[in-house]
This record gives structure tokens, sequence and C-alpha cells, in this order.
């Protein structure tokens, strides 16, 4: 299998794995307890939590969470409405919005980016304002720090979803509150956080003992061990991988040049790639290259039978929505494999067109 799905979810890094092995085979105390082997498991998170929070802004803490999706929850039902947001987010954003009633949704551009004029009419009053860094089906990067200083201007608070930039694309400033996930950058499955910036209060969202100062459950070692190993490696690689993403970028965009890329071109990470071609069934390419993993739209809408709302806020056609695939590559991608990939997909989109 080539995996090329890298927005989906990253392959864990073997330094991450190794480290959490001793906390899921040997140490097993619980690390809110006050014996000597609690306290060796949560010295263990602590070091995960400075990991973590080497790659964000000063003036903040890191509270773990059991994914982003619970730090999006977190952060928007802790602030409350009325809540700005963009129409190219994430559904844990997007779904969150509409459960909490007084939601503003703000368009983009063809290119992805956000219609700042548009902003700018739905900011009074406003309480939170949430734009993703990085999209995760097209990669656009939108101006995050100049959308915060429009929402401080206002009043409201400002929330990153930095899951598909943190350790790629530098944080912005500006930011409130943001939202992470390990999985994305190489870590394990199961754990997130939310970066709190100091002075800023939220209504816990989870009740219990209160173990994180606002969010309560037990927490795993192993989870954030493997989390705190994964963002190190982020920093120390980020030369390194930054340069290898640029490389499968040039090979990709150079063996599609016949294919339409959908969203900006320079401000994207380049590590997504979502582009289309006239008349492709998706569902047959898929079928004719199942040995490749690559996505239709974000995994989270796999199965919908809808067009991606991404695709269709940037001002696709229904036809050209579905007629999109994203290729999601990086670290531990080889330039053999995307190669020997798209291929096989251009060979297979090319069958169609023969065959109509």
């Amino acid at each position: 299998m080539i995996y090329l799905d890298y927005q989906a979810t990253t392959p864990l890094a073997p330094e991450a794995f190794e480290a959490m092995l001793p906390w899921l085979r040997d140490e097993h105390a619980n690390p809110h307890s006050a014996h000597s082997a609690g306290r060796k498991a949560k010295a263990a998170i602590e070091v995960a939590r400075a990991q973590i929070a080497a790659l964000l802004p000063k003036g903040g803490r890191v509270v773990f969470t059991s994914g982003a999706t619970e730090a999006l929850n977190w952060a928007i039902k802790g602030v409350g409405g009325p809540f700005v947001t963009i129409a190219t987010e994430h559904a844990a954003v997007l779904d969150t919005a509409h459960a909490i009633g007084e939601a503003r949704i703000v368009p983009v551009d063809r290119e992805g980016l956000v219609d700042r004029a548009a902003l700018a009419r739905v900011l009074p009053g406003a309480r939170l304002v949430e734009a993703m860094l990085v999209n995760n089906e097209i990669g656009v990067i939108q101006p995050v720090t100049e959308i915060a200083a429009q929402a401080h201007a206002a009043g409201a608070l400002m929330l990153c979803d930095a899951v598909q930039g943190y350790g790629r694309v530098p944080i912005p400033e500006g930011c409130d509150l943001i939202a992470l996930s390990a999985h994305k950058i190489h870590g394990p499955k199961g754990i997130g956080a939310l970066w709190i910036r100091d002075g800023v209060a939220l209504a816990p969202l989870l009740h219990g003992g209160d173990q994180e100062g606002g969010r309560s459950g037990t927490l795993s070692p192993a989870l954030c061990v493997g989390f705190g190993v994964a963002a190190r490696l982020m920093a120390e690689r980020a030369a390194q991988d930054a340069a290898h993403v640029e490389r499968l970028w040039s090979l990709a965009t150079g063996m599609l040049a016949g294919w339409t890329i959908n969203g900006a071109v320079s401000q994207r990470y380049h590590g997504n790639l979502n582009v289309r071609r006239a008349g492709l069934d998706v569902n047959r390419l898929m079928s004719d290259c199942r040995d490749i993993a690559f996505s239709a739209g974000s995994a989270c809408a796999s199965g919908s039978g809808r067009p991606s709302h991404v695709l269709k806020a940037i001002g696709l056609s229904d036809v050209e929505a579905r007629g999109s695939i994203r290729l999601g590559f990086g670290r531990y991608t080889t330039e053999e494999e995307l190669r020997t990939a798209l291929i096989r997909i251009t060979a297979a989109a090319d069958a169609q067109r023969i065959a109509a």
C-alpha cells in the first residue's frame, strides 16, 4: 500500500512508538496519584507538555484533551456565542457552531481565503472568532494574524485550529486559543491539546476530577509521551521535512500538470495537493487504485455521498467537487512511491476518458 492520506492521519513516528512502549507495558500508575509511581508518570507528562509548548507562543498553557475535536468543542462552548467562523472549517467547528445556535459563517473566495470585508460585517458583538491555520482539504493557509487583529478590535477572542499546521507552519501571532492533534504530526491517535492564553477563562466541557485545571479525566502517560516526542521531532526535523515536502510537491505538480489545483497555490501548505479533472469518476478511480491510499475529501465526511463543503465554498460545482481527489504526503513518503502512485492514478484516469 502506498499511503497518500497524510491529512486524515500521519504514520506514527518510530521514535514516538518506542517512547510509548514502557508506559503501555510496565509503567501503569495513574499520573494523578500521589505515590512515587504516580509522580513518575506525572513527570513524564510534564516533559511532554513542555515539548508541545516549545512550538507554541509564550504566555499560555497546554491542556491535554482526547483530540482536536474535544479541544475545539471546549473552546467554542467554553466561550459561547455569538461565534464567528469560516465556511471551509472542519466539521468539528461547524457542527459545534450550529449546536450552540449563535453561529455567523463567513464566506471565502475562489482560492479559499476568507472574505475579510464579510468578516468585518459580522464581528460586532461576537465573543469568539475561529479560523483554521491550514485547511485540511485544500491546504490553504488563512491569514490568522490579520483575522485575530480584527477579532480583538471587535472585542472577541481568537481560536486557531492549528491541527494541520502545527509544526509545519509557524503559529501566528494573536491567538488566544489553539487546538492541536497528535496523530496529524506522527503521534498517536486519541490525544490532542488546547493551548489557552494566560488570563483566558473557559467554562468546563467535562466535569469530574479537574485533573487538567479546567479539563477532567485521567491522562494516559503513553499517549502524552508519544505526543511530546512527535512534537519534539517536528521541531528537530522542521527544515528537513519542509525540504522533502517541497521536492514531493514539485514532483506531483509536474506529473499532474493536466489537472486543476483546487484552492490557492502560493498561500498553501505543499504537503496537501487537492486536484480535479473534468469527467473524473472518483469512486471508480479509487477502486482501480485500491492499493493506493488517497482521499476524495476529508476522512470525517467520507461515505456521506455529499460533495465536499470546502470545495463547494470555493465555488466548485457538484460535478467539479465530485471529480476532485486529495493527495497528502510528508516525512515518510518516498519520491519513488509518489511517482509510482501518480503514474497509476493518471493511467486509471486516462482509461476512464478513453472508455467514455
